[in-house]
């Protein structure tokens, strides 16, 4: 296959990925929210069917698309022999735990227990915001010197998105 082939589909693959991990807690989130106000079995297993078919049918299978496809693409351009990319794969790896913990709830909403309150799932949902920032700005500034500046931005915008999800809870619990 070709370069831009293989990265087309890598990028194809972690978008629909992304896009899967920020629903999927969203889902969540709305789940919780709907057994902690007894809303009605038929919403709650409305959720079930969504959270399942967006799991099973997007979010595994871009997981899926966007690993294989990405290390064709690092032993295709020699990539794999680079330190950057070797902090890529553990970033990648860390998404994998994330990916496989929202599994675990998923499995526990399916089974009606609740594991985590909708703030902290509010919260948790930030974590693969953080994961792509870092993932994007390591492929792109590959040298450590510009790493080093990815890093310290990552910490501020952490900080910034943690202030940003306090004071929006602030602005929820006035209305």
């Amino acid at each position: 296959m070709s370069y831009e082939l293989l990265k087309s589909l890598h990028i194809i693959g972690f978008v629909c990925w992304f896009a899967g991990l920020f629903y999927i807690v969203r889902l969540f989130i709305y789940h919780v929210e709907a057994i902690s106000n007894k809303s009605s079995s038929e919403l709650t297993e409305q959720f079930k069917i969504m959270e399942r078919r967006l799991w099973y049918g997007i979010t595994w299978p871009s997981l899926v698309v966007t690993i294989v496809f990405g290390f064709s693409l690092a032993f295709t351009t020699g990539f794999i022999e680079d330190s950057w990319l070797h902090v890529k794969i553990l970033l990648v790896m860390g998404l994998v735990i994330y990916h496989l913990y929202c599994g675990k709830l998923l499995k526990a909403l399916k089974e009606n227990r609740v594991l985590l309150s909708s703030g902290k799932l509010r919260i948790l949902n930030e974590v693969a915001t953080l994961f792509l920032v870092s993932i994007v700005f390591l492929a792109i500034y590959k040298s450590s010197l510009e790493m080093l500046y990815a890093v310290a931005g990552l910490i501020v915008f952490t900080f910034v998105l943690m202030a940003a999800i306090k004071a929006y809870k602030k602005i929820r619990l006035r209305s």
